[in-house]
């Protein structure tokens, strides 16, 4: 098995270990991305239906697969359900609604089968397990291979079980060396539930720089991620590696999969390359010190808290 391709925990199938992340990355743009990753060697696109760029994406991967260079079996697709949040003034999806949603996200994609479809977030508990009856309803039918949830906790997900419901086979969470979840991850891996990380490279000075891409990131963080002397700068320096690469691998050491963004084609080309080198022990144990608690990729806190 390459190593590319860690085995699914839940159902010993395979998922690839590295995929394309695609949020805030516009409909317009996010085409070219796609087409680009996919040449390079990504063979995981995560896309969602609050990303408004499932419409990009599908484009994208129609004009790659009408090439015949990869058989669709061979490229792995996630996209998310939006729950709702009646906190913020939306309608939360019913059990018809979030069946609707998913027809919806594949008709944009152009695609007749999800590789993994989420719940993008927990909000009201009722909501989530109407939800989730949907998404089982879809996996049951063999529209969906794998569902999963996004931002849950160890209490969001006992609250689908305990309803009688299928375990998750994935949470994607927010997982770097700042924000590590010990907890969780403990409690997803003994359920055989794959911790998708996403934000991986939250630490990197570069990471959503734009003026319009917000997160909870503070100015202790801001100021670590500029510091030429960081742990994380010295430990990539030691591996000859990018500090990018350092984050991703330090995921992988773990039993993560990964998606990171880039717009950028040298980075988007490096954040494939995390299989030449392993993270020795005294590594992974200096990575581990840097825990700051709970995540800072939503401007509101961390979703999972």
């Amino acid at each position: 098995m390459s190593a590319r391709f860690p085995t699914l925990l839940a159902s010993h199938r395979q998922i690839p270990a590295i995929g394309l992340g695609t949020y805030q990355v516009d409909d317009a743009a996010v085409q070219a991305l796609v087409c680009q990753a996919l040449t390079l060697g990504y063979r995981h696109i995560d896309t969602a239906e609050g990303y408004h760029n499932e419409a990009g994406v599908g484009r994208a991967l129609s004009a790659y697969f009408k090439q015949g260079l990869t058989p669709r079996e061979d490229i792995f697709i996630t996209s998310k359900l939006w729950s709702g949040n009646a906190n913020w003034g939306q309608v939360p999806k019913t059990y018809d609604a979030s069946l609707a949603a998913f027809e919806s996200s594949l008709d944009k994609l152009q695609l007749d089968y999800l590789d993994l479809y989420l719940i993008h977030a927990p909000f009201k508990t009722q909501d989530n397990i109407a939800q989730w009856r949907a998404l089982s309803h879809l996996k049951k039918t063999g529209r969906v291979r794998f569902i999963g949830v996004s931002n849950f906790n160890q209490s969001h997900i006992e609250s689908l079980i305990k309803a009688g419901l299928p375990k998750p086979d994935v949470n994607q969470i927010e997982l770097h060396p700042w924000c590590q979840k010990p907890e969780l991850v403990a409690y997803l891996m003994a359920n055989k539930i794959l911790p998708m990380a996403y934000s991986s490279l939250v630490a990197l000075a570069n990471w959503r720089t734009e003026p319009q891409l917000e997160s909870a990131k503070n100015v202790q963080m801001m100021q670590l991620s500029q510091d030429p002397n960081s742990v994380i700068q010295g430990l990539a320096a030691k591996h000859q590696v990018s500090q990018a690469q350092l984050l991703l691998r330090w995921a992988l050491e773990l039993g993560y999969a990964v998606i990171p963004k880039s717009l950028q084609p040298n980075h988007l080309a490096e954040n494939l390359e995390l299989f030449h080198f392993k993270l020795d022990d005294e590594t992974m144990t200096e990575l581990g010190k840097l825990e700051m608690g709970e995540g800072v990729s939503w401007p509101n806190g961390d979703p999972s808290k």
